[in-house]
C-alpha cells in the first residue's frame, strides 16, 4: 500500500501522524515530513528558554483527546534536572510548563510510536523540505529539496502557521525564534518589535535571557496586550439562541459578563464557557457579520481568549513599570535601512504624523499570515495545481466537515483530492484551530476521515 504523507512536524503534524498510526490498517505506512532540524517541538517547542511558557494549564496540555491527563501525569511521573524544574510553574492560576518541557513530552510519544509495536516500523521520518505534490492516478508524487520523490495515497497539511507577508523587511531583521545574535546587541540601542501579543511576550524573554537590557520598543495596531490567566469559577454556557448578528452576539456576552463578575466568576469564565461553541458561532454568523468581526473585533477577541501564563504577565508588566519595554499602537509607513540601523516611519494610532524611529533590530511577533497572500512557495505551488484553494476570507485554506482540502472547482469533498488539512491553516474555515485543545482533536477526527477515505474501515482510537 502506498503510504501517507504528513507533512510538517510540529503538534499538528506529529499528533496527525501518530493518530493514523492508530486508525489505518497495519499495512499502510506514514512519512512524517520535516523540513527543521527537529521532529515533534514545531518552532514553538524548540526553544530551551526557561521563561517561554506555554499559554494553556497544564491540566489543559493533554496530546489526547480521550486521555485529558496525559500531560499531567507525565510530568508528574517524569525526573528533570534543575534547568528543567526551573520550567515548572505552579499559580493561583494553574500549573504552566515551559514549551521545551512540551517539546520533550512530545519527542517522547514520536519515539515511542516509532519503535513501538510489534512489527516493522510504520512511520517513516523524512527531514526535507517537501516542495510539490504532483497528481498521479492512485494519490500523488511527493517531492523534496533535496531530490527525492515519495509515491502517496494521501497526503496531510499541517505545516502550522505562516508568516506574515506584512512584517516589515530589513537585512537588520531577526527571527524571535533564533536568539543566536541577541547578546551582541547594544544596550543603548533600541528593538523593535512587530505586534503586541503572544510572540512578542516570548521575544522579550528571549531577549532579556540573552542578555540584553536595552529599550524595547512594542508596536501593533491597538497596542493591545494579551490578558493574563487568573482563577476563575466555571460559569455554565450562555444561552446565545436566536443571535444572528455581530451586534446582538456582543451586547448578549457583554450581558452574561455583568452576570458573571456579580456571580464571583469573571470574564475568563464566560469566555472559557464559549470555547465549545465559538466554532458553531463562527460558521453561523452571516459572511458581512463575520467580515466585521475581523475588520474590527478580532484583537480584543484574541487578548481575551488567548491569555498568557501568569509569570510571563508579570514580567512584562514590570518591563513596562521599568520603563524598559513601551507598548505603543500604529503602524509602520515604511523602513530604510542603515549601514549599523533601521529606520523605523510609522503612523501612532490617532494621529496625522509620522514619527522617525531608529533601532538596531526589528523582531517579527505580528502572527500568523493569511494564505491568500502567502509567498511560501509550497503553498503556492499547491494553489497553482488547483489542489486547494483559500478559504472564507482569504485567511486559511479551504476545506470540508471532514477536513479534506478542497479545490477551486470542487463541488464537495467526494470531489477533492485526496489531500487533508489540520492546525492553524483551518483558520477561517474554522475559528478554534491554533490551541493544543482543538488540534488534538482535529488530529483524531482527521484519521478517522483518512481511513475510512482511503480503505473503507476504522480501526479505532489509540490503544492504551
Amino acid at each position: 500500500m502506498r503510504p501517507v504523507a504528513v507533512i510538517g512536524a510540529g503538534f499538528s503534524g506529529t499528533m496527525s501522524a501518530i493518530q493514523l498510526l492508530a486508525r489505518l490498517e497495519p499495512e499502510r505506512r506514514v512519512l512524517l515530513c520535516e523540513r527543521a532540524g527537529t521532529f515533534g517541538r514545531g518552532r514553538a517547542y524548540a526553544t530551551g528558554n526557561p521563561d517561554h511558557l506555554l499559554n494553556v494549564r497544564a491540566a489543559n496540555m493533554s496530546a489526547y483527546p480521550d486521555r485529558p491527563e496525559h500531560f499531567s501525569e507525565w510530568l508528574a511521573a517524569t525526573a528533570f534536572d534543575g534547568a528543567e524544574a526551573a520550567g515548572i510553574r505552579v499559580t493561583p492560576g494553574g500549573t504552566f510548563a515551559a514549551r521545551g518541557l512540551y517539546g520533550r513530552y512530545l519527542t517522547e510519544l514520536l519515539t515511542r510510536a516509532v519503535t513501538g509495536g510489534d512489527g516493522p516500523p510504520r512511520l517513516d521520518l523524512v527531514n526535507d523540505a517537501v516542495t510539490d505534490l504532483e497528481p498521479v492516478p492512485g494519490g500523488y508524487t511527493l517531492r523534496t529539496e533535496g531530490g527525492a520523490s515519495y509515491p502517496i495515497a494521501g497526503a496531510v497539511l499541517a505545516m502550522g502557521n505562516l508568516g506574515s507577508p506584512e512584517a516589515p523587511r530589513s537585512r537588520h531583521q531577526a527571527d524571535p525564534w533564533s536568539p543566536g545574535s541577541f547578546g551582541r546587541l547594544h544596550p543603548d540601542r533600541t528593538v523593535l518589535i512587530v505586534g503586541t501579543g503572544l510572540t512578542m511576550v516570548d521575544a522579550v524573554a528571549a531577549l532579556r535571557r540573552h542578555g540584553f537590557s536595552g529599550r524595547i520598543v512594542a508596536l501593533s495596531r491597538r497596542g493591545l496586550l494579551p490578558s493574563a490567566h487568573a482563577p476563575a469559577r466555571p460559569w455554565p454556557m450562555p444561552d446565545l439562541a436566536g443571535v444572528t448578528t455581530l451586534p446582538a452576539l456582543v451586547a448578549r456576552i457583554r450581558d452574561e459578563i455583568v452576570r458573571a463578575e456579580a456571580g464571583g466568576s469573571g470574564w475568563r469564565g464566560v469566555i472559557d464557557a464559549l470555547r465549545p461553541v465559538t466554532d458553531a458561532l463562527w460558521r453561523d454568523l452571516p459572511a458581512p457579520e463575520r467580515a466585521r468581526f475581523l475588520r474590527h473585533l478580532r484583537p480584543f477577541w484574541d487578548v481575551h481568549r488567548h491569555r498568557t501564563a501568569p509569570p510571563a504577565a508579570e514580567a512584562i508588566a514590570d518591563e513596562i513599570a521599568r520603563g524598559t519595554l513601551v507598548v505603543r499602537a500604529g503602524r509602520i509607513r515604511s523602513v530604510a535601512d542603515t549601514a549599523d540601523a533601521a529606520v523605523v516611519t510609522l503612523r501612532p494610532r490617532g494621529s496625522a504624523g509620522d514619527e522617525r524611529l531608529p533601532v538596531q533590530c526589528i523582531l517579527d511577533a505580528t502572527g500568523i499570515g493569511r494564505v491568500a497572500e502567502t509567498d511560501d512557495p509550497f503553498i503556492r505551488r499547491l494553489m497553482g495545481r488547483g489542489l486547494v484553494r483559500p478559504g472564507p476570507f482569504g485567511i486559511g485554506l479551504d476545506a470540508a466537515p471532514d477536513l479534506r482540502a478542497l479545490t477551486p472547482g470542487a463541488l464537495g469533498p467526494a470531489e477533492a483530492a485526496p489531500l487533508w488539512v489540520v492546525g492553524p491553516l483551518l483558520r477561517g474555515v474554522l475559528w478554534e484551530c491554533t490551541a493544543v485543545p482543538d488540534i488534538r482533536n482535529q488530529a483524531a477526527g482527521l484519521a478517522g476521515a483518512v481511513a475510512q477515505a482511503l480503505s473503507g474501515t476504522d480501526r479505532g482510537a489509540i490503544p492504551d
